[in-house]
């Protein structure tokens, strides 16, 4: 195959979920056309229903704050606005909840917590920031980077003592930096103990559902994929397997429903504002920001096709995820090739809330970057690749034949990489190349060890196999010599244990999702035994990175500094205060929660005059 003309690469026609926004007339603003039809039938209409644990008629127009987005920013911000003695309702674009954190593992990304104290964790306030700085450099102001670091300890708390939710520290799982000062090699992450799915009652229908659904009759945590997937070949992950197994019979036995990773997140803080009365609006989009003199005072939002205005007297928080669906922003601010079938972020994350911000003058900033990960495009959606392109065995080559990255790098720098490269030769698609010992030895996605791939992976393109690395080569359009001499190259590091070429295996991250049984690196070994298999890589992500720039409040800043009056984001909806980088394992979710929290405790603190 071509890889160049290759039509996997080139992004079909403009569906309604990638559709950018409304055609406007020129020289109007969407925002002003919006607001034309909103408020054409003159005053306040509220029509909807409301999605709580109950469902009453939507009896509200006004409210101190207007939460949207239902995702873990979105949430917790409500839930912080409720409990400090504030009306707030939750707008929802989806007919769901949960976002894109429901889809997700689950890792939260916060120094010095109480749950990785609790368990030992040699954290500190001065490591923590030390770490941050290094890893995010001067791509965001000192303020906002210590704004996160003192205020993510007293979110978890907070949502630990006003939800259900409880967590479990990720021990090992690294940092992604653990070389760097205050990088933790053994790891700051946490995740969401198991959530009895009985506890949202009808709710539970509502709840988005999980990217990869955890396998029937398991009750399994992120941290523990690590050894599912060498199960075969390892007796800690029988154990593991053994012990998630015996946690489903238990749930079973007890009537119980059992949620984990992103579920259990989305879940538990649900079902903290079922308890607090904070109604949650489905099926309800955001169409438009209100403004009067200036400051933010609502929300414009369809419901039952119908615009309605709601009312804000303190605050709107936007926290409606990126842009990773909407292919014309991302043609528009992101490098080439990119599609939005590559992405496992929300299908409704269209940057509708991003656009509002903008329309009214807020600054953006990191558009053109994106919560990378190598990913492959199976036909049913694409693969975000962890533990895959990390175990020994594995190699990523470019269109030349060559390796050109360390492939269990932090996964965005991988991609990073992959975008570098391809402006000067062909780099993306890249393919991951691996051979029938690797197979025999380790769970592919949710396809067990000696298991054939389905047809339909052949079919689509995104994964080829052949009896010789010269025939593969010539399956996905590679030079075989070229292939040949780099797939001997690395087998002579993998029997050395050193990569001479890119130090695969020099950090302890590297050896989070590896072989401890393979030595004398646990990253590396030959590629030997045919077949041998091919899989297309594209440029994945979790989400985009890119949205309004805000300050250590949360408050949305003008291209001038200036703050709009009224209006605050977090999440995927604000500029990352992780900036083009990458800490740790939930860097996304956990300064998300916190930012959340940091806007509603400054619209408790600062009621408008």
């Amino acid at each position: 195959m071509d890889a160049v003309s290759d039509p996997a690469l080139t992004p079909g026609p403009t569906s309604p979920e990638s559709a950018r926004g409304p055609v406007r007339p020129a020289g109007f603003s969407r925002r002003a056309v919006l607001r034309g039809a909103a408020y054409a039938g003159g005053g306040l209409l509220s029509t909807g229903l409301f999605s709580g644990l109950a469902t009453p008629a939507f009896a509200a127009a006004e409210y101190d704050v207007v939460v949207v987005g239902s995702g873990a920013a979105g949430m917790t911000a409500a839930l912080r606005a409720a409990k400090r003695g504030l009306s707030t309702v939750v707008i929802e674009k989806a007919p769901t909840f949960g976002g894109s954190a429901a889809r997700s593992g689950a890792g939260v990304w916060i120094p010095n917590n109480q749950v990785i104290l609790a368990a030992g964790v040699p954290d500190s306030p001065a490591k923590a920031a030390a770490y941050l700085s290094a890893v995010v450099g001067g791509d965001v102001p000192a303020a906002r980077q210590n704004a996160f670091l003192s205020n993510g300890p007293a979110m978890i708390s907070f949502v630990v003592g006003n939800s259900p939710l409880r967590f479990r520290w990720m021990e090992g799982y690294s940092d992604y930096y653990p070389e760097l000062y205050g990088g933790m090699p053994n790891g700051r992450s946490i995740e969401p103990a198991m959530l009895d799915g009985n506890l949202l009652g009808a709710e539970l229908a509502r709840l988005n559902p999980s990217y990869i659904p955890v396998p029937a009759g398991l009750v399994i945590y992120s941290a523990e994929y690590k050894w599912l997937n060498i199960a075969a070949v390892n007796a800690r992950g029988v154990a593991v397997a053994a012990e998630a197994a015996a946690r489903g019979v238990a749930a079973s036995l007890a009537g119980q429903v059992p949620l984990t990773m992103g579920q259990a997140l989305a879940g538990g803080l649900r079902a903290g504002l079922a308890a607090a009365n904070v109604p949650v609006l489905l099926n309800t989009p955001l169409v438009d920001l209100a403004v009067e003199s200036g400051r933010v005072v609502g929300v414009v939002a369809t419901q039952n096709g119908t615009n309605t205005t709601i009312r804000a007297r303190r605050g709107v928080v936007v926290a409606a995820g990126g842009f990773e669906r909407n292919a014309g922003m991302r043609a528009e601010f992101q490098a080439q090739p990119i599609g939005t079938s590559w992405t496992v972020g929300a299908r409704e994350n269209t940057g509708d809330g991003i656009e509002a911000g903008e329309e009214i003058g807020a600054a953006l900033a990191l558009m053109d970057d994106s919560w990378w990960g190598p990913a492959i495009p199976l036909p049913d959606q694409a693969y975000f690749c962890l533990a895959e392109r990390t175990l020994p065995g594995s190699i990523m080559v470019n269109q030349a034949g060559q390796r050109f990255v360390n492939e269990a790098a932090p996964y965005s720098d991988v991609v990073h990489v992959m975008y570098e490269r391809n402006a000067v030769s062909p780099h993306i698609p890249a393919w991951m190349i691996v051979d029938q010992n690797y197979r025999n030895r380790y769970l592919f996605r949710d396809i067990a060890p000696l298991l054939p791939f389905p047809d339909s992976w052949y079919d689509s393109g995104a994964v080829f196999k052949a009896s010789t690395i010269q025939g593969l080569a010539a399956k996905i359009g590679v030079p075989g010599a070229a292939l040949a001499s780099t797939v001997s190259r690395f087998n002579g590091f993998a029997l050395r244990g050193r990569d001479a070429d890119f130090g695969r295996g020099d950090s302890a991250y590297d050896h989070y999702f590896t072989d401890p049984g393979v030595i004398p690196n646990s990253c590396l070994a030959a590629l030997w035994l045919p077949p041998f298999y091919a899989f297309k890589i594209v440029p994945g992500d979790l989400g985009t990175k890119g949205g309004m720039v805000t300050d250590a409040s949360a408050r949305v800043l003008r291209a001038n500094g200036a703050v709009i009056p009224g209006l605050y984001a977090a999440g995927n909806s604000s500029a990352a205060v992780m900036g083009h980088s990458y800490t740790g394992s939930g860097a996304t979710l956990g300064p998300a929660m916190t930012f959340g929290y940091v806007a509603a405790n400054h619209i408790a603190d600062n009621p408008p005059a």
